[in-house]
């Protein structure tokens, strides 16, 4: 079993909403961080970064000043650096959330690495994945203990509860110990 469970599809898709589902009903220690969008009057305005101990900034927003752009999106590498790449650091045993590794995040090679990190550690990593992206992207991608599952209309309903019970028996796995394995 794959230990770092990962999300993609298109934009609105639905993979956030999965990553809260799973978020809320987790029921274990974790930390990490979720993105969510900025709308006024039904026009998208950026993107806030939301950790799981209650820290927020922008990740993106169109009236950030940065030499870092997604379309009209100016990218906060200082709030990258300083509110996502924190919460995931690996900790104890707890689950890392990680929304999302995608090409706004990888404006930084502080995040590059803590993702990194978080993927390499022992704990079990729940994240989401853009479909496109660069070299980084589809190194990560390109993983052997990555599972990466798309998100579809069919499915997405179905994903939270999927996602739990592969925690789950990951942690069964874990608590049988190395050469117990079947």
């Amino acid at each position: 079993m794959k230990k770092n469970i990962f999300l993609t599809g298109p934009p609105s898709s639905g993979k956030t909403t999965i990553i809260k589902k799973v978020i809320k009903k987790l029921g274990l220690h974790a930390n990490g961080f979720y993105t969510e969008e900025e709308r006024a009057d039904g026009k998208r305005l950026g993107f806030l970064m939301k950790t799981l101990d209650g820290r927020t900034g922008y990740l993106a927003h169109q009236d950030i000043i940065s030499d870092f752009h997604i379309r009209r999106y100016g990218v906060s590498i200082e709030n990258i650096e300083t509110i996502a790449v924190p919460s995931i650091t690996p900790a104890k045993n707890n689950v890392i959330i990680l929304d999302e590794i995608g090409k706004m995040e990888c404006f930084s090679e502080v995040f590059k690495q803590a993702a990194t990190n978080a993927l390499d550690s022992s704990n079990i990593v729940v994240g989401t994945i853009t479909l496109g992206g660069g070299d980084f992207i589809q190194e990560i991608k390109n993983r052997g203990d990555i599972e990466i599952n798309e998100v579809t209309l069919d499915n997405r309903d179905s994903l939270p509860n999927l996602i739990l019970r592969k925690i789950s028996n990951l942690l069964k796995t874990k608590d049988r110990g190395p050469g117990l394995h079947s």
